[in-house]
């Protein structure tokens, strides 16, 4: 599971991720959660950003991951392209 983004806050830090299982799945996407996230969430990158599944987030925290994943869907589809190329992605680290 490469980690493509951490987005890290002074109480918590966001994880969003590719399954490796989801390599030939065309459509853009990513999973989103926290430490002890049992059911992460998933969100769809393309062809616009928009919740998939909620997994286990409340639903200000799915706001939340949204709001993220829209400010950083263009580096997350580069990374998307590169990880379905078989590409080393490199993790963007954003600290508020």
């Amino acid at each position: 599971m490469p980690k493509v983004l951490l987005y890290i806050t002074a109480k918590i830090i966001w994880n969003f991720l590719f399954y490796n299982t989801n390599f030939h799945e065309n459509r853009a996407h990513v999973h989103v959660g926290k430490r002890g996230t049992e059911e992460l969430c998933k969100i769809w990158l393309e062809p616009e950003v928009e919740m998939a599944k909620q997994g286990d987030l409340t639903d200000k925290q799915a706001k939340e991951v949204l709001d993220i994943a829209k400010r950083y869907q263009t580096k997350q589809l580069y990374q998307w392209k590169q990880f379905k190329e078989g590409k080393t992605i490199r993790i963007i680290k954003i600290k508020k």
